[in-house]
């Protein structure tokens, strides 16, 4: 018998839920309040450039993006196995001389902690190619600030390298985030790459939504409740169905979780178009210096203008205007990067970039995401904040009714 089963959101976790679906023999209808899909995995066309909303990266390591993305036509580009470090106007180099040896004598000479430091960096490395995903969220957790002391490392590297690179990440920059976090992102870059599709990161999305073949995606249609198994839409009409996977918003939707909260990490993204730089190669230079701009990236050039798209990513909270915002960075790139004639094009705040969580799990069994004998949730607050989480969630929930209706556990 034809089931009726709806997903709630166009992002990466309900995209993938219905493309789980299909795999099995269903067919969904996915509602979501935007015009586009993708939710936060998203980009906009500005003045002939492609800016994402907000600063992100595909861990190439990420075992869901390996099973559900096709690498090869989201034209990838690479980011080094390595960092730029920018303290003091002077700018370092540290890298993985194990996948660059000409890392090697940079990593070693740079003033970013001691020579135990960074032999204690690749013993990690090392180390966490070797364990397993599951090992990991097994761990007891503790902050990812007391982890790094536990482990050794000095005061001097935490601050110079751990603090700018996984602050960006974990968008705080106290590193209190999971120790199970920190080991599986740090695993993910140690056995993969750092990329970006070269149509912005919402091709990833658009990838997602062009594989399904049956569902049907309707946008602009914000949903008002949920309850039973019917559908409330903003527009008025309602629509029942045998299943509903909820991926976002599920404390606004639905009665019985009202008054549950969860609290977001936000981070905000500024573009702006400079002159062409000589040294831009695929790399993220990092900031260790006391200001806002925690990294900056140079995602595209418009070799016809000989101009260059600045990324610049900020992840402390201010709370100056826009104007006092832009001014302040437009110092910071000059006096600490030594970036001129900066020209603003565009910033985007996002305060819901990733979800606040205690006990971060990779997995659950799928039938933990099942909320009443219709609903389902999805989404990497259920699990661990990172695009492998919103995939995998999506999958589980597919799994999930899956097994309501053929009585059969997927192993």
């Amino acid at each position: 018998m034809k089931q009726n089963i709806a997903i709630i959101g166009a992002g990466v976790a309900g995209l993938t839920a219905a493309l789980a679906l299909e795999e099995k023999g269903y067919q969904a209808t996915i509602y979501d309040q935007n015009s586009f899909v993708g939710g936060r995995v998203t980009s906009e066309k500005v003045d002939g450039y492609t800016l994402d909303v907000g600063f992100q990266v595909l861990l190439t390591a990420y075992p869901l993006a390996k099973k559900y993305l096709d690498y090869d036509k989201l034209d990838l580009i690479h980011f080094e196995s390595g960092s730029k470090i920018v303290v003091n106007g002077k700018t370092f180099t540290i890298g993985d001389a194990s996948r660059n040896i000409s890392f090697l004598w940079s990593t070693l000479m740079a003033p970013i902690g001691t020579l135990n430091d960074k032999i204690k960096i690749f013993k990690l490395s090392k180390y966490l190619k070797s364990k397993a995903i599951d090992s990991i969220f097994e761990n007891t957790e503790k902050t990812t600030l007391q982890y790094l002391k536990d482990y050794g490392f000095s005061e001097k590297i935490i601050s110079s390298f751990f603090k700018p690179f996984f602050g960006g990440i974990f968008l705080e920059v106290d590193l209190d985030t999971s120790s199970r976090m920190f080991e599986f992102i740090f695993k993910m870059f140690s056995e993969g790459t750092a990329a970006i599709p070269k149509k912005g990161i919402k091709a990833i999305s658009d990838q997602l939504a062009s594989k399904l073949t049956s569902s049907t995606i309707v946008l602009n249609e914000p949903i008002h409740s949920i309850k039973g198994n019917s559908i409330s839409l903003e527009s008025g009409e309602q629509a029942s169905f045998d299943f509903i996977i909820v991926t976002s918003h599920a404390e606004q939707l639905i009665s019985n979780l009202k008054g549950n909260h969860q609290d977001w990490k936000g981070t905000s993204t500024l573009y702006f178009e400079i002159p062409k730089q000589s040294d831009t190669a695929k790399f993220i230079y990092l900031s260790a210096n006391d200001g806002l701009i925690n990294s900056i990236s140079f995602p595209e050039v418009n070799n016809e203008i000989k101009k260059q798209l600045l990324s610049i990513s900020i992840v402390k909270p201010f709370d100056f205007d826009e104007n006092t915002l832009i001014q302040k960075i437009k110092t910071e790139l000059e006096k600490d990067f030594g970036i001129k004639n900066a020209t603003y094009i565009r910033g985007y705040h996002i305060p819901k970039s990733l979800p606040v969580l205690n006990n971060v799990k990779y997995t659950v069994a799928a039938s933990e995401t099942q909320l009443t004998e219709i609903i389902f949730l999805a989404g990497d607050s259920i699990l661990n904040g990172s695009l492998n989480a919103a995939m995998l969630s999506g999958e589980l929930s597919a799994n999930a009714i899956d097994e309501k209706i053929t009585g059969t556990i997927v192993g």
